[in-house]
């Protein structure tokens, strides 16, 4: 499990190294993002896990100084919360947005904007529901979408979409 994760690790840095310009801010979604399953089908005293790739990912990003945060329209934010103690990752994100909603996470992005300083414009955000992506993509944020978790795929998807969005919109 170490030597996989290292492997993920040593990687997802790779790609961040190759990439021409970084988000200040990476964003994911928890449920059929970073995790395999719904908070909701869950009991707090069960033991979370993450995809594959997901752990590797956020390890990468935090050594690479760039600041993560959550936008989860989950209706047990309670259970979310403790998946991600018991993960022992709950500290890492700057900003955690766990809360149902209708909005498509829109109000979850303005709390996050509200509570970083960091501009739409800097973030890039990994979601499984493309009613998310569209409703984020519209209000400036660089938007992925993932089928079955965030891969390494994904990030490299996400750090080039980026690049691509960011030097079109100084030309």
């Amino acid at each position: 499990m170490g030597e996989e994760l290292e492997k993920v690790k040593k990687e997802a840095a790779q790609i961040i190294e190759d990439s021409q310009k970084l988000p200040r801010l990476v964003v994911f979604d928890l449920d059929c993002t970073f995790w395999p399953f719904y908070c909701e089908c869950c009991y707090e005293d069960e033991m979370p896990y993450l995809y594959p790739h997901a752990m590797g990912i956020l390890q990468a990003l935090k050594d690479k100084g760039i600041d993560v945060a959550i936008a989860s329209r989950s209706p047990t934010p309670d259970i979310a919360k403790t998946f991600l103690d018991k993960l022992g990752i709950q500290s890492m994100f700057v900003a955690q947005e766990i809360y149902s909603s209708w909005t498509h996470k829109t109000d979850h992005f303005q709390r996050i904007h509200r509570k970083t300083g960091v501009p739409f414009s800097s973030m890039l955000f990994f979601d499984d529901e493309d009613r998310n992506i569209q409703a984020i993509t519209k209000m400036g944020v660089t938007s992925i979408l993932v089928h079955r978790g965030v891969t390494l795929g994904a990030l490299r998807q996400g750090l080039k979409k980026f690049a691509e969005k960011s030097s079109s919109s100084w030309t």
